[in-house]
């Protein structure tokens, strides 16, 4: 393979790439920089042009080829009366949950005049701490969806709500009879105290009903071994903010956990290093063993590339060198020598800092490694340190995916007459051998209650539009047990109800109203008099004191019931027959499926593959030359008699001879924006085997599929674009990692007369060595500030209209790569190359040194990006702002312009925040203070790698980063003197194991990993 010379810095040893054909410095590549607008106007003239006019109904942009046209005009029209306790222009903040697979996160709603307009984390709330994660940053546009339900429909089309109870009732009635005989409930995880307690009366009235529950994404193993272990249910939690080592199997806990967004907060505050105390400040470290390349494994400081079947064995190695009677030395045996050296020096590592070490497994792996998990983590003595376990807050105990099983068998045998489902999916997310869908036709009285019409919903007699958690009243558990009471921002926009008004007619209450019956529970709690007081505090806040889980004290027995592991097959690398192993993951953007009819999820760039509006079967570079395959191929993925045809990416880091597959996408109902993108591998999946598949074989199809990526977008070519370093390096000399000589460079001579500010000049920095590459940054901007989504096909042309960016880059040989993120917003230059070219002066730079877009100026030129070096200006090819649907207007931020065709738009230091705290200091004569103003990006940012503020004031936490050693200017040798800087990422390999590598895989932080 040969290597673009400016794909490797000789002077510097630096290598990094950001795709395979950068690598192979490829014609394609070379055509695709050496455009200065990627897929340029020349493409318009094709006829593929017109397959433009797809894209957003809820969330796509329309798209319009008709010269310049103005946007609509809407009419104003002034309060009659200004309602009370509202001040027209100014928002208001409410503090309430978002909940995914039943767990709460808390979050605060911004909403203007009743319109919730943006989301941001609730600084009391254990779940997020003022953070918050891409799903929660999104749903802002999920709730304003026009493609939500809107009505409810009965067997002959739209019915009513009272049309519905009527039936139900006569229902109940019969099966009051029988005391419930042949009736069921399925539901999703559920931690809310008010609709366990409703459900718990209804079991009482009906005590031959049953209640299943389904969760796609449930991790089943680990419940099952802890109930095996303890002899009894419990929920396993983790404090990593005092964990000095950490050890994760399979685990993508930077992510896909219920508590991440708190998980990566604590990891990231463990790593921040300061240059003056960088001689005895501490740094954990991070061992990750995994198959395919995620957010958790890009942070780590050792990554190990295995093959799945040889991750069981991993545990067990590990068990046994720290003493673990129960590990299997036999299993241990299977690995290779260097990764048996890895295990050696990992585990010596761990024992070195008892108490403050802890070792997580991933939901994909069996019971036993989940039960030696426990085990190793009482052998370090992590337990009530960094390890924690509480009762299960789920009555139903949801480790139980029999239940679902079950649920289809009865139905098979004809022995369910009236099934309700609430905000559950099995029609698409059952496993593909219990036949869901068809079993379901069988039942008489079928009731689906959900956001949207979905692929379940078509199966049955009822459908009833289910009112979103911005519109509803209700309660639910963080994942540490943590309450929060729900409250509406905004009367249901089509009626739809609360899963607790439904419950309530079916129990007989006397209360149907979602508020009297949250307020019901927790009246019980509270003394009388001291209620009201009670509750309007737990609703201000956001979360109830002291609501959170207990310890449980409890002794790890994995002998009890955990079986020795079966004989294995032979190392993967031993077959000869062709054979892979599919391994089947959370969707990073569409969850479950949950997230389809997104658009903003849809096109935000995968964190690792940097794919879009598709999922792909990932396979490594040396598996894809076995094949013969290359990236787009698509190819016919057959286990046993399933067959799922899908395109294939070439990943590097991925392990070899295995597929990987996200979950969540190829819906066929559930709004026009989730249909038909992406390929469903549910079918992929069995009730015996929910996350991996042996024995699978691909086949190619001759057919290509092109997928939107944005891995080689706006290139910045050859150049030094990411700094990084070790720990050891970093304390010897706090400027070499970023600067060259080891010292503070000299001010470049400029020709520019020097800038003054006498008041405030506002910067930001982004600390590379807490970014993990989340995009919750991405989408918070996009909310923030009214941008687009542009659709595939305008993506793959290199326009999407993200302002805030996050680059990834691989570093290494392809096989086994370190992964490093960068994210890039609008530099906001003191010399900005892009004001020199603009004709009309549509940017130029304000009083406070903002490098400012004037929207009504611009003419479309676009010589401003052809000027910019760092590649952060959008435009407008398009109408691609959809001005048609109510709701999406009503979603809109009024503080920020929605801009029409043909400008060029970019990030704003979201100036709009900035000005309000200007004016809200001079009405109360005072200064701003630090941390007075914080920027989107910087407010969802889980792991507080932004920070923003004033760098005229040497106090502020913005100019105390830029002090640093480390802070480096992205092209600085250009002069134009950019705002945003960034500080190096630094990585604390283990010694033991750098040595034994060589001097490229110590840097890349994957030294006697491969």
């Amino acid at each position: 393979m040969k290597i673009h010379p400016l794909a490797y810095n000789r002077e510097t040893g630096r290598d990094y790439w950001r795709s395979l054909d950068e690598l192979a410095d490829n014609a394609e590549f070379r055509h695709w920089i050496e455009q200065e607008f990627p897929g340029g106007l020349d493409q318009l003239n094709t006829p593929s042009r017109r397959h433009f006019l797809k894209i957003m109904a809820a969330s796509f942009a329309l798209a319009g080829w008709s010269g310049c046209e103005r946007a609509p005009e809407d009419e104003l029209v002034p309060y009659v009366r200004e309602p009370r306790g509202m001040t027209p222009g100014r928002p208001l903040t409410f503090a309430t949950a978002l909940t995914r697979s039943g767990y709460a996160c808390g979050v605060h709603v911004t909403s203007y005049e009743g319109r919730p307009t943006k989301i941001e984390g609730n600084p009391r709330h254990p779940a997020s701490l003022g953070a918050t994660d891409v799903f929660a940053q999104a749903e802002i546009l999920s709730f304003w969806d026009p493609d939500r339900s809107r009505a409810v429909v009965g067997p002959n089309g739209i019915a009513s709500w009272s049309g519905f109870l009527r039936e139900l009732q006569a229902r109940l009635v019969q099966h009051g009879a029988h005391a419930g005989h042949g009736m069921r409930l399925l539901t999703g995880n559920i931690t809310s105290p008010t609709r366990l307690a409703l459900i718990e009366s209804l079991l009482k009235r009906f005590p031959e009903m049953r209640w299943h529950v389904h969760d796609p994404l449930a991790d089943h193993n680990e419940s099952s071994a802890i109930r095996q272990v303890l002899g009894r249910p419990a929920r396993l939690i983790h404090d990593l903010s005092s964990a000095e080592r950490i050890l994760s199997v399979d685990c993508n806990f930077l992510f896909d956990l219920p508590g991440s967004v708190r998980y990566a907060r604590d990891f990231a505050s463990k790593r921040k290093i300061d240059t003056e105390q960088a001689a005895s400040q501490e740094m954990n470290r991070l061992y990750v063993a995994e198959v395919t390349p995620t957010t958790t494994g890009a942070k780590a400081d050792h990554r190990l590339r295995t093959h799945p079947s040889l991750l069981a064995p991993f545990v067990e190695a590990l068990a046994v060198e720290l003493g673990v009677e129960e590990g299997n030395r036999n299993q241990a045996d299977r690995l290779d020598a260097k990764t048996r050296t890895s295990v050696q020096a990992t585990a010596r590592d761990l024992a070195t800092f008892p108490k403050r070490s802890v070792v997580l497994i991933g939901r994909g792996q069996p019971p036993r490694s989940h039960a030696l998990g426990l085990a190793i983590n009482e052998k370090l003595d992590a337990f009530g340190k960094t390890v924690r376990l509480i009762p299960p807050l789920c009555a139903a105990g949801n480790d139980a995916p029999e239940s679902l099983n079950e649920l289809a068998q009865d139905m098979a045998a004809g022995d369910v007459e009236t099934l309700l489902m609430i905000d559950v999916n099995p029609a698409y997310s059952a496993p593909q051998n219990l036949a869901f869908p068809e079993h379901l036709k069988k039942v008489e009285f079928a009731v689906h209650m959900g956001l949207h019409a979905n692929e379940t919903a078509e199966h049955c007699r009822w459908h009833i539009p289910l009112a979103h958690e911005l519109e509803s009243w209700d309660d639910a558990r963080a994942f540490d047990g943590t309450v929060t009471i729900l409250q509406p921002l905004i009367a249901p926009l089509y009626r739809g109800r609360t899963a607790n008004e439904l419950l309530a007619n079916l129990v007989g209450e006397t209360l149907f109203d979602a508020k009297d019956l949250v307020r019901q529970r927790w009246r019980r709690e509270v003394p009388e008099g001291d209620f009201e007081d009670w509750w309007h505090d737990a609703l201000k806040d956001g979360v109830i004191p002291d609501s959170a889980s207990l310890p449980l004290d409890a002794r790890i027995d994995v002998g009890r019931g955990i079986a020795q592991p079966e004989s294995l097959d032979s190392h993967p690398s031993d077959t000869t027959d062709g054979g892979l192993e599919l391994v089947l993951l959370p969707g990073s953007r569409m969850w479950d499926g949950r997230y389809a009819n997104n658009a903003w999820l849809q096109e935000l760039p995968d964190p690792v593959t940097g794919v879009t509006w598709d999922n792909a079967a990932l396979i490594s570079p040396s598996t894809a030359g076995r094949f013969a395959l290359k990236t787009g191929d698509v190819v016919a993925i057959r286990c046993a008699e399933v067959e799922v045809e899908a395109p294939v990416f070439v990943l590097p880091g991925q392990a070899d001879d295995v597929l990987s597959l996200a979950l969540g996408y190829g819906r066929s109902a559930g709004g026009p924006v989730a249909q038909g993108v992406g390929v469903n591998a549910y079918p992929l999946r069995t009730a015996e085997t929910t996350w991996h598949r042996k024995g699978v074989s691909i086949q190619k199809t001759g057919r290509t599929q092109v997928l939107a990526q944005t891995q080689n977008h706006h290139v910045m070519e050859g150049r030094d674009l990411l700094r990084r370093g070790l720990l050891s390096e970093f304390r010897s000399d706090p400027w070499q990692l970023a600067h060259e000589g080891g010292r503070k460079p000299a001010p470049l001579v400029s020709l520019y007369p020097p800038h003054s500010y006498p008041g405030q000049q506002w910067g930001m920095s982004i600390d590379l060595t807490s970014c993990i590459g989340c995009g919750a940054c991405t989408i918070a901007c996009q909310a923030e500030n009214n941008i687009a989504v542009v659709g595939r096909e305008q993506v793959h042309l290199g326009r999407e209209m993200h302002w805030i960016r996050v680059d990834r880059y691989f570093a290494g040989q392809p096989e086994d790569p370190a992964i490093l993120h960068q994210p890039v917003p609008c530099m906001h230059c003191e010399d900005a190359p892009c004001e020199l070219v603009c004709p009309v002066g549509a940017t130029q730079h304000s009083h406070d040194g903002l490098n400012e877009m004037i929207y009504n100026r611009c003419i479309g030129t676009r010589y401003c990006s052809n000027n910019c070096p760092y590649k952060v200006r959008r435009f407008n090819f398009y109408r691609y702002t959809e001005y048609d649907s109510e709701t999406r207007k009503l979603q809109r931020n009024p503080e920020v312009t929605v801009r029409a065709r043909g400008v060029m738009e970019k990030c704003t230091y979201c100036v709009q925040r900035i000005r309000n705290a200007e004016i809200d200091a001079r009405k109360e004569n005072r200064q701003i203070s630090d941390g007075g103003i914080v920027t989107a990006c910087q407010q969802a940012c889980p792991t507080q790698a932004i920070v923003f503020g004033d760098i005229n004031d040497k106090a502020t936490a913005v100019s105390q980063a830029k002090q640093q050693g480390h802070s480096y200017a992205m092209l600085r040798e250009l002069n134009v003197r950019p705002r945003t800087t960034y500080l190096a990422e630094i990585r604390n390999p283990n010694p033991a194991l750098a040595s034994s590598g060589d001097a490229r895989a110590e840097r890349s932080g994957t030294a006697g990993n491969s």
